[in-house]
């Protein structure tokens, strides 16, 4: 969940750093810090905050050519600089920035103290550092191997060594790492976004590969040292992409690109002569595809509830039974691996370590899993066995908008294919085509209107406590949307059933508990309107989000109307308000909305 940043070259390094670890901060942003590898030594930086503190803090003269840099998401040890990365053994010969968690680092800590090394943080960091530096071997390559030897745990690391001062040595195990190719000049990064400004050609290192990287070239070689092929591929990611232009945040900014994000997942995959979907990159045939006989979502967060979302389009489009499951307990529950169940890892930056893991346990014991993933290249997409690049473009907010109407868009495709596989008529096949046609501009219509979700936002920002409630298609939006106001606002806020909430919740009901209730066009709107009904009758303050062709009568004060698409495609739209109600209460509150509290973008660790 940190940023890494490494570069070596004819250049200084230090501003190379400083902006690749800038474009990474929404990886992690309690400390940052670099180590630059000079004629002297090796000067190394380190500061709690964000990236500006860090480059305030810089020399102004720091003239090395080669250097190593870190934004931190704290694991072991709170946000003080003693715990930022880089860290460096005893001496100071070695500097190490680390992605992952070295789960035995407690027995080895012990194993090194006996040994008369002294500690200078609490993180599992500073053990690799000081096992490389104890190691006896003649190459920079061979004390890292020796150190991975003696560590369990995932990682992604780069080390200097002022014995080496031509390289940076890199291994990876769990947590993604690119080597970008430069003109005389390579550079090292976690996440693509580092390096769009210098290269267009990324090399992805994969589980279990380390490197060496200098100014003219990279090798890489597994755990024996023995050589491994690894081919550069293009990025099609710009510089443009990364910037604010003109948005006050990046969410905002990615609120809005909606409508053209949408578009893009639904180009070239629409069959009108056969009313289907086509998704070539599925790798799977329509015999294959009809010889599942159930589909098992795998998510975390919001791509869990998107994948509640997807279970319910299936269900009702391909009458396959079809749920979705939090990625994070799946392998721990000792899984049923069935060869009759599709698995579909969800995750929009495809590192995610919880759902990553599930995709290795499905395969280990022979399930066949497609992905539904936004970045090309990411550990998911390489390891499944096929699946739908969501086409999002990049996201930088923490929370993420843009990337999850994707993911839901995907599974409409995915859940309109397997349809017309099974049983989905022509003439319903066409409804839903023209319905995801007409997504986009009903989403710009939603979006055209936000200054009055603005003005609801208002009543929220307000609460301690909020509910949101929905129905069986409605519950995923509800959920997303108190996820959504939770992680950004900071404002408690609980998703139930709306069925649930006499159940024991509407004990909570009061003048002061909003409620946002999802009240769709469908068949269950009289059933939404009695539930609402009873939140009224305890003074509790009622927000709307529906169709113009409900009559709320004197229900809901505060009203949020949304386009009417076709039943099944309704949650979609449905959703794009709970994100602009959630950013505008974040504003009111002046909370870094593109930077909330305690989180990370891209969750590399369990």
């Amino acid at each position: 969940m940190c940023g890494i940043v490494g570069y070596i070259g004819h250049q200084a390094a230090a501003p190379v750093l400083v902006e690749g670890l800038t474009r990474l901060e929404y990886r992690g942003y309690d400390s940052a810090g670099l180590a630059v590898l000079g004629a002297k030594g090796t000067t190394a930086i380190r500061r709690v905050g964000r990236v500006r503190e860090l480059e305030a803090a810089l020399p102004k003269r720091l003239t090395g050519t080669v250097g190593i840099g870190h934004t931190r998401w704290a694991t072991h040890g709170p946000a003080v600089e003693q715990n930022a990365h880089p860290q460096r053994s005893q001496d100071g010969r070695i500097s190490v920035v680390h992605n992952g968690i070295i789960d035995n680092a407690a027995a080895l800590r012990a194993q090194l103290a006996q040994t008369g090394v002294e500690f200078s943080s609490d993180t599992d960091t500073e053990v690799v550092a000081h096992l490389i530096a104890q190691s006896e071997a003649a190459t920079l390559e061979e004390a890292v191997l020796a150190a991975l030897g003696r560590i369990t745990g995932t990682y992604a690391l780069a080390v200097l060594d002022e014995r080496h001062p031509d390289r940076i040595v890199l291994a990876r195990s769990g947590s993604p790492l690119i080597i970008g190719i430069g003109d005389k000049e390579m550079l090292v990064a976690s996440d693509v976004a580092a390096l769009v400004r210098h290269t267009d050609r990324v090399v992805h290192l994969d589980d279990g590969e380390l490197a060496t990287v200098t100014a003219t070239g990279f090798r890489t070689f597994d755990r024996g040292n023995s050589p491994t092929s690894s081919e550069p591929v293009e990025i099609s990611v710009a510089a443009e992409d990364l910037e604010l232009s003109g948005y006050q945040h990046f969410m905002l900014k990615e609120i809005h690109e909606q409508p053209d994000a949408a578009a893009m997942v639904l180009r070239g995959r629409l069959d009108e002569r056969f009313a289907t979907a086509r998704l070539d990159g599925l790798g799977l045939d329509p015999r294959e595809l009809r010889g599942f006989r159930r589909i098992k979502i795998l998510g975390c967060g919001s791509a869990y509830y998107v994948g509640q979302l997807g279970a319910q389009l299936i269900e009702d489009l391909a009458r396959i039974p079809a749920d979705a499951e939090a990625a994070s307990e799946f392998r721990y529950r000792q899984p049923i691996i069935e060869s009759d169940t599709l698995y579909v890892a969800v995750s929009q930056s495809g590192e995610t370590a919880d759902t990553a893991f599930a995709v290795e346990e499905i395969k280990r014991k022979g399930g066949r899993v497609i992905g539904v993933v936004n970045v090309v290249g990411s550990t998911i997409a390489r390891t499944v066995d096929g699946g739908i690049y969501l086409h999002a473009g990049p996201e930088i907010s923490v929370a993420s908008t843009k990337a999850l109407t994707n993911m839901a868009l995907s599974f409409a495709l995915l859940a309109l294919h397997l349809g017309r596989l099974h049983d989905l008529s022509h003439a319903d096949g066409q409804r839903i085509l023209r319905g995801l046609q007409r997504i986009p501009e009903q989403i710009r219509e939603i979006l055209d209107g936000s200054e009055a979700i603005a003005a609801v936002a208002d009543d929220v920002a307000k609460a301690q406590s909020a509910f949101y409630v929905g129905r069986v298609r409605g519950f995923p939006v509800a959920r997303e949307g108190a996820q959504k106001l939770k992680e950004i606002s900071y404002i408690h806020a609980e998703a139930y059933q709306t069925s649930e909430l006499k159940h024991g919740p509407l004990a909570l009901i009061d003048p002061d508990m909003p409620t946002v209730a999802v009240i769709p066009d469908d068949e269950l709107t009289d059933r939404n309107l009695a539930a609402a009904e009873q939140i009224l009758a305890r003074k509790g303050p009622l927000i709307a989000i529906t169709h113009a062709g409900v009559d709320l009568g004197h229900l809901a004060a505060r009203t949020i109307l949304v386009p009417k698409n076709e039943p099944e495609l309704d949650p979609i739209l449905l959703t794009i308000p709970t994100q602009l109600l959630a950013y505008h209460a974040a504003v009111l509150l002046g909370h870094d909305v593109d930077k909330p509290r305690n989180l990370a973008k891209s969750v590399t660790v369990e």
